[in-house]
């Protein structure tokens, strides 16, 4: 029969159960558990008593024996808070009004009002008159990078712009005169497709249908409600911008000068227009920038979909057939991977030296369907006599090589394609196909004429439009080009000397690749949205006519008049339809922004900017072109620095893309979400049904349990943790889900720190010296780490080495601070020794001033939130906000290395004790007696200074630091080596049961014994190898490793008791 005390049957029961129990109630408990539940009440009442609420709470813990996931619960319960608590109630754009602090970090509370305060009180916004009184070393401009106005920012923003405001506050706590331009760019191109899909979807319509006015209106819609939603994301990301001066390259101001620089461009002999070859999309029927044609590699026969077919088409191979060469039998045989081209052939290259085709060269070949003949030029440029036949077909408007080979012979240039991709009137009987249904009768027609000689695999590069998928197409068009070879030789030239540094200089090689290697810009787009060019047709009555470019009709009038000699009257004028590239206007947005081409204070001031931040991925495309149109229009580079950051994939490698369905927008991390809503997102996107259904199952098993809440601090500290990596960041949620404890840790942290200080503590740098001299150990190491942090930050900013100042700020606040410092002082802050006390307190609020500040720049709202609750910080620090104070500075008078080197110490043998407590499964409550056994006098010194640290840290009855040789070592101790000149002994009298501790270990090491042969067995039947599925070899193998692992600790732990039974 159970003794009626026993634990049997009887509930696990709280501190605060039990202090609501009668005592009738309490004597039914078992007297141990009584005892035990007794003595914490006197616990937790002690510390509510010294106004520690938060200490008080964790007094709620289960009773021994009752485990942990009953402590984890009372744990969870006392840090619950209700909707009410995490509501905000600070009126817009005032101070936020501050509650007392809340049991554990909550993200949307800490990060609630302060972006509106910042913003009502214009912190951010530059002051232009004293930017006119400074010089550059003390200023700092930088303008964004326009986020396209075709939806949502992603995370490759979101690291865009946490680089750039992390950087931008730095320089604004050094005091600089600082201006972070914010804008959106109208992005021609991208936005026109994503509005015509729309249309499409919703409405079934194109744009054609509505008329270029309604459409364009369709486009402003989409404009004002997508650009309200990129500064609404931008503003949760908390980016200290000046919004005052919030620019859009589509906007009145911007439109004035982008006509302005194509007038003075053109006038300068830049611009020009000319018949050439662009990039043709035949979906879109517009010309592409280079940056907007993806590519694609294949290896060899390929079938592939193509927009407005609807048979999959054939790349990849070459297709040979012969011309006849005129009134003789003999013929040439080409290879050609664009069969339908050879409607457009006008010659036939081959090398001037080829013997086997000299006296051919001046001779003509028959076209077979088509009433042309083909001359048999030499080439030495485009022929290579050792590839293939040696004889190259010529289609100058329909390839780039075979161009330039037709402008050196005076070649005609036959296009064959009309705009939407369709066989044109040249093409005889092929006319009017499509252009890859003609490729299949083009060969069938051969093949019936007995000319097709073959077809062969070949790999290829094909582009792709980035926008629709379609294959491009070389076009001959006419259009607008800007000569660029004297602005990049000048755009290389500033880079090679120094005066514009691009960093990582990685990116140099790119640089100097592309602009030594430059081709003319064509800036016309066959578009709708964008800025239309300012050139137009002039037309008399005479019937001569000409292009002019003016900034206005009138001007243009006015040109053309004077150009063609008549009354200007008497011109009838017509705009030309195209737009500019986007480009264009990019290019000029480091100093539209502020006013060119008028002399503006704001450009005066602010121009040219200190540095620009963008991904390397558009360091050609757009940083090249504002270099080059900066010198051109300016006769300034446009900033001095450029910093180009990684591109931001998803955690298995790939581009983040809508319809790979892996693309996460930064308020989804910021304030989580879960997987229906994400899917919902999809649904409710522009993707085709095949597109979605291929998003859905990538969603489905990147983020099965949604995204967590994580704030954007978090999510800024995670995505600077990447930036060591200079090319790609394959970005893994889950680890921004690791800064978001990491801001838990700085919350508790800093609520133990302020319920200690207490409302009235009054911080007195005098205070701070005192706790100087009078040396503790501890209060000079973190005051050393402090230190240390400060220096390094401050060169990982200088250096752009963003991630080393999170690992020098994540580093002190959570291993020295949290981890060592926090946890030394609570016997100090709790004891009776006022001086001691002071010292600390004092210590601990400089650490928590300058380490909020240290690290403000990468986690504003949280540093914001946190240094406003400093006790009567304003009576030494006048601040009104964290974001002005002063960056913290290393200073060689808080440098203390001695000290650091006994913390250091301590914590290794503080490590060692850890481990032997482990090894000899000691519980949590026991407090054994070190000894520490010391070879040299260095260490027995550092020991003697840190020994009761040692034992706060260790949880031990006593440390006591013995000299090699001077005291003595009881029985029946675990020994650990800490180093060469240190070991620890752990007396273990009445810890252990040895006996019990080994018969158990014994036990367990049977278990592992059996397993280990078992598997061991498994693995060498006959032919395992060979029958045994890879996967199973693989599973079989890595348990194999495991429990002999397990089993060589078991042992391992064997050994230790059995010597202590040896005594």
């Amino acid at each position: 029969m159970a003794d009626q005390n026993s634990s049997a049957d009887v509930a696990p029961v709280t501190v605060e159960q039990f202090m609501q129990m009668s005592d009738e109630e309490k004597g039914k408990l078992p007297k141990a558990r009584q005892k035990k539940l007794a003595k914490m009440v006197e616990v937790a009442k002690k510390k509510a008593a010294k106004g520690n609420a938060g200490e008080a709470q964790r007094g709620d813990v289960a009773p021994k024996g009752e485990g942990k996931a009953a402590a984890n619960k009372q744990k969870k319960k006392a840090q619950q808070v209700s909707a009410e608590d995490l509501m905000d109630s600070t009126p817009k754009g005032e101070k936020k009004i501050m509650k007392k602090m809340l049991p554990a970090y909550h993200p949307k509370y800490v990060e609630s009002a302060w972006g509106e305060w910042w913003e009502a009180q214009q912190f951010f916004t530059a002051d232009v008159e004293e930017a006119l009184k400074r010089n550059d070393d003390q200023k700092f401009v930088m303008v964004i990078p326009p986020p396209n106005v075709t939806g949502s920012l992603h995370l490759g923003h979101a690291l865009m712009a946490t680089i750039e405001d992390t950087i931008t506050r730095w320089h604004r706590m050094h005091g600089r005169v600082t201006l972070y331009l914010p804008g959106v760019d109208h992005a021609g191109i991208a936005t026109q497709v994503v509005v015509e899909k729309k249309l499409a979807r919703e409405k079934n319509l194109t744009r054609h249908d509505l008329g270029r006015e309604a459409f364009v209106n369709e486009v402003w819609k989409w404009k004002d409600e997508y650009g309200a939603q990129i500064t609404m994301q931008l503003r949760k990301m908390g980016l200290s911008v000046d919004w005052t001066r919030e620019e859009f390259t589509f906007s009145k101001k911007l439109s004035i000068a982008v006509n302005e620089a194509f007038v003075r461009l053109y006038d300068k002999g830049l611009i020009y227009r000319d018949t050439r070859l662009v990039n043709w999309c035949c979906k879109l029927r517009t010309a592409l920038s280079d940056i907007e044609v993806d590519y694609v590699d294949i290896t060899g026969r390929t079938m592939m979909k193509v927009p407005n077919h609807d048979d999959e088409i054939e790349f990849g191979v070459l297709t040979h057939f012969a011309y006849k060469v005129e009134r003789s039998d003999e013929e040439l045989v080409i290879a050609t991977t664009r069969l339908e081209t050879m409607l457009g052939d006008v010659a036939v290259a081959v090398h001037p030296n080829d013997s086997r085709y000299k006296h051919l060269i001046g001779s003509e070949l028959v076209h077979p369907f088509v009433d042309r003949k083909l001359k048999i030029i030499a080439d030495d440029e485009l022929v290579d006599m050792e590839f293939g036949t040696g004889a190259v077909k010529v289609t100058p408007a329909h390839d780039p090589n075979d161009f330039a080979c037709g402008r050196r012979h005076n070649l005609e240039e036959v296009s064959i394609l009309t705009d939407e991709g369709l066989m044109n009137n040249s093409c005889g009987q092929f006319a009017g196909m499509k252009r890859y249904q003609a490729r299949v009768e083009v060969e069938k027609a051969l093949e019936a004429k007995a000319l097709l000689r073959g077809k062969t695999d070949n790999p290829m590069r094909l582009g792709l439009c980035s926008r629709t998928a379609d294959i491009i197409e070389p076009l001959l068009k006419p259009q607008w080009w800007v000569d660029c070879k004297e602005i990049a030789r000048r755009s290389t030239e500033a880079v090679r000397s120094g005066e514009l540094k691009l960093v990582p200089n990685i990116f140099e090689g790119t640089w100097f690749n592309w602009l030594d290697n430059i081709r003319d810009w064509c800036v016309s787009r066959q578009l709708w949205w964008g800025h239309r060019i300012p050139a137009y047709l002039a037309a008399a009555k005479n019937g001569s006519s000409e292009w002019i470019v003016g900034r206005d009709e009138d001007d243009a009038r006015n040109r053309a008049a004077e150009k063609l000699g008549v009354d200007g009257a008497e011109l009838t004028l017509e705009q030309d339809e195209d737009v500019l590239d986007t480009w264009f206007s990019s290019g000029l947005f480091p100093f539209s922004v502020f006013g060119w081409p008028e002399e503006t204070k704001d450009l005066q001031g602010f121009f040219p900017t200190t540095l620009l931040e963008t991904g390397h991925d558009i360091l050609f495309f757009w940083v090249a072109r504002m270099v080059m149109m900066s010198l051109a229009l300016t006769d300034k580079l446009p900033f001095k620095t450029v910093y180009l950051h990684a591109m931001v994939r998803d955690k298995h490698g790939r581009k983040m893309t809508k319809s790979l369905g892996n693309v996460i927008d930064p308020l989804e991390v910021i304030g989580g979400t879960n997987l229906d809503q994400l899917l919902q997102k999809l649904q409710k996107s522009n993707l085709d049904p095949r597109e979605l259904e291929k998003a859905n199952s990538g969603m489905k098993l990147d983020y099965p349990d949604g995204i967590p809440e994580c704030g954007a601090d978090a999510l800024r500290c995670g995505l600077l943790a990447y930036t060591q990596q200079a090319r790609d960041i394959n970005l893994d949620v889950q680890r921004v889900v690791g800064y978001r404890n990491f801001c838990n840790k700085l919350w508790n942290a800093s609520r133990f720190a302020l319920s200690n200080l207490g409302e009235d503590f009054v911080f007195k740098p005098e205070n701070l010296q005192k706790a100087v001299e009078h040396s503790d150990p501890m209060d000079l190491y973190i005051l050393d780490c402090l230190n240390i942090a400060c220096r390094d930050t401050e060169n990982a900013m200088k250096g752009f080495a963003l991630y080393n100042a999170v690992s020098a700020t994540y580093k002190f606040w959570l291993y020295e601070l949290c981890d060592v410092y926090l946890e030394v002082i609570k016997p100090v802050v709790n004891g009776e020794d006022p001086d001691a006390k002071n010292y600390a307190l004092h210590v601990l609020y400089h650490c928590l001033h300058s380490g909020l500040r240290l690290l403000h720049p990468i986690m504003p709202f949280l540093t914001e939130e946190l240094f406003q609750r400093l006790p009567n910080r304003e009576k030494h620090d006048d601040a009104i906000s964290i974001s002005l104070s002063a960056f913290p500075q290393y200073s060689e008078s808080m440098a203390f290395p001695g000290a650091h080197r006994q913390v250091d110490s301590a914590m290794e043998i503080t490590k060692s004790i850890r481990s032997l407590r482990a090894a000899y499964n000691l519980t949590p409550s026991a407090r054994p007696e070190i000894y520490v056994l010391c070879r040299d006098d260095q260490s027995f010194e550092d020991g003697q200074k840190t020994s009761i640290k040692i034992a706060t840290l260790s949880r031990s009855s006593k440390v006591e630091i013995l000299k090699l040789g001077s005291g003595n070592v009881p029985s029946g101790c675990g020994v650990a080596v800490v180093n060469e000149n240190t070991e620890v002994h752990m007396a273990l009298a009445g810890l252990v049961d040895v006996e019990a501790e080994l018969t158990k270990l014994r036990g367990n090491a049977r278990e592992k014994k059996i397993l280990v042969e078992g598997y061991q067995k498994k693995m060498s039947v006959p032919d395992y190898e060979k029958n045994v599925p890879k996967n199973v070899q693989e599973k079989n193998t890595a348990n194999l490793a495991k429990y002999k692992q397990e089993m060589e600790t078991i042992e391992d732990l064997i050994d230790r008791f059995e010597l202590l039974l040896k005594g």
